[in-house]
């Protein structure tokens, strides 16, 4: 379904009334607040391009998950396209060669193919696809033929696929009961009716996008390809095996897992385990230290492993190393500067590489001896996976920033010619009109530096003045910056600047940076945030102060409720998938008492006043801001209740608002929302905002 779209426009106190659905707001709706809704903004030339709105993510095309062939020649990765209902998206797997002679070419022919991988040898691609109603591992020959179904999996669901170096067994990631013997057995029926009941005995029982969780665990499986034939290599009730690694000969697999049986209870601990694929036994332990050990990565001699580690949840992200014969782990990278993610170790002499947030880039990186690193590619962009030929001499990747949507690139692993190989979205973008991030910075109370960035509207004149949106970022980890973000275009594109920060908590700018909104949820977030704003305000006289406007999601949407219980300087507010009361949102959301306990310092009885004291519930009496709520009622990382406690205290306390609530969506509908709701979204965001923009 789409939004449940409930209004009240209160002067006094609450009238009640039966909520209505309506359908969304229509192209015509939007063209007309368009044309009325910001006084002053200058009419464009016919000629000029106009900027974009919400109906023209139907017609993006999302590249992703590139994988360079071994010998460089050929790049495999995942095209998609909003389906014809717009309901879904549509995938199929595409190639194109790295020499840049040849456009891309679709190769396989189904709606649902994706995650291709390449066997070590270069002639078969394994992918995934549902094709043949459940998801099964298919392969296909690079030189030409039909894709044949290699899997014949009854239960359980695949969620990761590794070749072993002989190019005819993979070890599957798979999630299952660990009680069953074999998936390709169909489940038994029920001989007798049984209760609409769930029973949970751990704190672990809820995930956003999969729901109330089931016994499943994942556990990892050998496929031999010629056969189909399975072999359980791990698997166990009380923990889940992740993200292995095969060495190069072959022998070994490196995985992680918390097998103290305190993962499901919300343990932070992982540790390092290898299993011997040769013959039967049981994994050992590597010597890794204390804390959270996990995503091994094998050196290219197979004599060492690669990994990263936190010794507490809050404590910096290291990059270590540990011999397969055991002894002291050497630390390659302190986390200080950056948090690393995607670590690669191609070949001998090539890298190690990773990705990172970085001051609003998300470049490549090579670690340099002494722990530094130094950027390859991508900065000023967003590099969002990198692939590595089998030398280690030829990189593939994706990279996008705030105009230009994600395409594939190839390039020599020390950065020089690197070159875009495909270019689907160059035709609609070329004819819309898209702004260039300005990015300035202010210097908050502990004399930190921070980062602004300033989006003017499209069709910006200089004599003329402009309404603002503080647009505020989730987390409060993660980052904004050169990354593609429709919502900012469209925005522009309606007449308004759009300003943000990445506010203290954000990665990309260290770790004491990131650290230092730990227990003050509401205050140095809230700080940087406003400072920014007035930053804005004395540095582009563009900007009109008597037309502000915020929104923010879920850690924004937070602060967008906070921020208006302390001041009334917006003429109007959308909170997206927020936090109202940190009360309730501990006991109903996904994340266990030990994580919201290391959050808040303690539990609700340990430090009651701690997460009432920085509840916007609490201070909703002081709201006057006109206020939409856009919610998800399948949100598990900040439940529908919080939104609904929201709207319930601005009804009570005479506020102008609107819920508009999605059936059927969860915490990612602005990322990965069926497409309809995801445009039905910002349809709302810039109704409401037009509203109260004269």
């Amino acid at each position: 379904m789409i939004a449940m779209h409930l209004r009240r426009a209160v002067p006094t106190w609450p009238v009640y009334a039966w909520p209505k659905r309506v359908r969304s707001t229509t192209l015509v709706l939007f063209a007309a607040l368009f044309a009325v809704a910001v006084a002053g903004v200058s009419s464009a030339a016919a000629d000029t391009p106009r900027g974009l709105l919400p109906e023209d993510y139907h017609d993006f095309v999302f590249v992703s998950d590139p994988q360079l062939s071994p010998d460089g020649s050929k790049v495999a990765f995942v095209r998609g396209t909003v389906s014809e209902d717009r309901r879904s998206r549509e995938t199929a797997i595409w190639l194109v060669a790295t020499d840049g002679d040849s456009a891309p070419r679709q190769f396989t022919a189904s709606t649902s193919d994706r995650a291709p991988r390449w066997s070590p040898d270069g002639s078969t691609l394994a992918f995934l696809s549902n094709r043949d109603e459940r998801t099964q591992l298919h392969l296909i020959p690079v030189s030409g033929g039909e894709a044949r179904a290699v899997t014949r999996l009854e239960q359980g669901s695949i969620t990761g696929i590794h070749w072993l170096p002989d190019s005819q067994r993979v070890i599957l990631s798979l999630r299952i009961d660990p009680e069953i013997p074999d998936p390709n057995d169909k489940a038994e029926g029920q001989k007798e009716p049984k209760p609409d009941l769930r029973r949970f005995r751990t704190a672990v029982y809820k995930a956003d996008g999969q729901g109330y969780l089931d016994e499943s665990r994942t556990g990892f499986w050998l496929l031999d390809t010629a056969d189909g034939s399975l072999r359980r290599l791990t698997g166990h009730r009380d923990w889940n095996d992740r993200n292995p690694a095969v060495s190069p000969d072959g022998r070994l697999l490196a995985f992680n897992a918390d097998r103290t049986g305190r993962e499901l209870h919300g343990g932070f601990n992982q540790d390092l385990w290898l299993l011997d694929l040769t013959g039967p036994g049981e994994p050992r332990l590597l010597a890794t230290p204390a804390g959270r050990a996990e995503r091994p990565v094998f050196s290219p001699d197979g004599r060492t492993v690669y990994f990263t580690h936190q010794a507490e949840r809050y404590a910096p992200v290291t990059l270590q190393r540990i011999a397969l014969e055991g002894g002291t782990p050497e630390q390659l990278h302190d986390g200080l500067a950056l948090t690393a993610q995607d670590l690669q170790v191609p070949a001998r002499g090539q890298g190690p590489f990773v990705r990172a947030d970085f001051g609003g880039s998300r470049p490549l990186l090579r670690l340099t001896r002494g722990g530094g690193t130094e950027i390859v590619l991508g900065d000023g962009g967003a590099i969002n996976a990198a692939s590595f030929s089998a030398d280690g001499r030829r990189v593939a990747y994706l990279l996008e920033d705030e105009a230009t949507l994600a395409e594939v690139w190839i390039a020599r692993s020390d950065g020089r010619e690197a070159r875009r190989l495909t270019g689907f979205n160059d035709a609609l973008l070329s004819r819309r009109s898209l702004g260039r991030l300005e990015r300035f910075s202010f210097t908050n109370e502990l004399g930190m530096e921070v980062d602004g960035f300033l989006l003017k509207p499209i069709g910006f004149d200089p004599g003329q003045r402009y309404p603002l949106v503080l647009n505020i970022k989730g987390g409060p980890a993660g980052m904004w910056g050169h990354q593609w973000f429709h919502e900012f275009q469209m925005l522009a594109a309606a007449g308004y600047g759009v300003v943000f920060t990445n506010y203290r908590g954000s990665t990309g700018y260290g770790h004491d940076f990131q650290s230092a909104v730990r227990l003050d949820y509401g205050g140095a977030d809230y700080r940087d945030n406003m400072q920014v704003l007035d930053t804005a305000l004395e540095r582009f006289d563009w900007i009109d102060p008597e037309r502000l406007f915020i929104t923010g999601g879920s850690h924004g949407g937070f602060l967008t409720n906070w921020i208006t219980t302390r001041t009334d300087r917006f003429r109007a507010a959308v909170t997206q998938r927020s936090v109202s009361n940190w009360l309730s949102e501990a006991g109903t959301q996904e994340f266990p008492p030990e994580a919201m306990a290391a959050e808040f310092g303690g539990t609700l009885w340990e430090n009651f006043e701690g997460y009432w004291d920085r509840s916007p519930l609490k201070y909703a009496d002081r709201v006057t801001t006109p206020t939409m709520v856009i919610h998800s009622d399948q949100d598990l990382i900040t439940p529908l209740g919080q939104g609904q406690e929201w709207y319930y205290a601005l009804l009570a306390n005479g506020v102008e608002t609107e819920l508009a609530m999605f059936e059927g969506e969860g915490h990612e509908l602005s990322r990965s929302g069926r497409p309809v709701n995801l445009v039905a979204r910002l349809e709302l965001i810039l109704e409401w905002f037009g509203r109260f923009a004269e």
